[in-house]
């Protein structure tokens, strides 16, 4: 079987943690670039905790570009209250013995993608600045992605602000770039991830299954993403659930916008559900989740990481 080729855009993070382990080990999914941003924590630490969980997997052959050190125009705002100052709290990861590479992220991205004999899948689990900067620097790459399956977004509610999810709030005008960019775009959205928990059985269970499990089970006795004893909340893992198991959501094409101005819901998405916009579908967006086969999938995953 053809694997998937991928690149992950990501800001680890707890929840990135565990997506990224489970892309890594998957048999259906070939990750060819790390790429960085700002988001959870800062650059600097979300670079070295994505080499610190190569180096832990065994897997500093894929290469790391820096991304993003601050978003397009607004002021950096991080998650730290969520996932520990350095991003990665709760589990004694030894130091990579890599570096990045000299290429920044756009560039990278740009190479991996215009090189690829494959249309490339970028799976962003983080603030949407390094893809925003790819597509407006190097628009040819369009021709090349497959699709964007995107982590971010709300179909309801925020987590950042009333109306607005972190990943798009943190850079709206990002998502703006991207929602409008043309590409097939799929939105994996807070509504989903809220319902897309590990419960505590699930955890005790994670944790004896292998090295990830029980680097997972430390991480989640300092993820404040939900509770360790009510569930935990597995957001970033919803997007690579998407490609690996898409039969355990309920999908639905529309369009999707973002507000740049509001000065209460700036970052909030507005999923045109209802048609109100009277605007073409730009994307698909996943507006339920089965959580109970989310859980079962979740638990085999993490069962086949080492």
């Amino acid at each position: 079987m053809n694997k998937r080729p991928i690149i992950i855009d990501t800001d680890p993070g707890i929840d990135d943690a565990l997506a990224i382990a489970i892309a890594l080990y998957s048999e259906e999914l070939d990750v060819k670039l790390i790429t960085t941003v700002a988001g959870n924590v800062g650059i600097d630490k979300t670079t070295y905790n994505a080499l610190r969980l190569l180096k832990f997997f065994d897997k500093e052959n894929i290469p790391v570009a820096v991304g993003a050190d601050k978003p397009l125009i607004r002021p950096y705002e991080d998650a730290s209250s969520v996932h520990g100052k350095s991003g990665m709290e709760g589990y004694e990861f030894e130091d990579p013995t890599v570096a990045p590479i000299t290429e920044n992220a756009v560039n990278a991205m740009r190479k991996v993608i215009m090189e690829s004999k494959e249309a490339i899948t970028i799976v962003a689990i983080g603030p949407l600045t390094n893809i925003a900067l790819l597509l407006k620097v190097y628009p040819e790459v369009k021709e090349n992605i497959k699709e964007v399956v995107m982590m971010g977004g709300s179909a309801s509610r925020g987590n950042k602000g009333v109306m607005s999810e972190y990943n798009v709030g943190v850079d709206p005008e990002a998502a703006y770039i991207l929602f409008h960019s043309g590409l097939d775009i799929t939105m994996v959205g807070l509504d989903v991830g809220m319902k897309a928990l590990v419960l505590p059985e699930d955890s005790e269970a994670i944790k004896s299954m292998n090295k990830t499990g029980d680097m997972a089970y430390c991480l989640f006795k300092k993820y404040r993403g939900g509770s360790f004893n009510t569930g935990l909340k597995m957001y970033d893992s919803t997007a690579i659930a998407y490609l690996l198991a898409p039969e355990i959501y309920e999908v639905v094409d529309t369009y999707i916008d973002v507000e740049l101005a509001g000065t209460m819901t700036a970052g909030c998405t507005l999923v045109d559900l209802r048609g109100y916009l009277k605007q073409p579908n730009n994307a698909k967006v996943c507006i339920d989740i089965d959580a109970d086969k989310f859980r079962e999938w979740f638990k085999e995953s993490i069962r086949k990481c080492i």
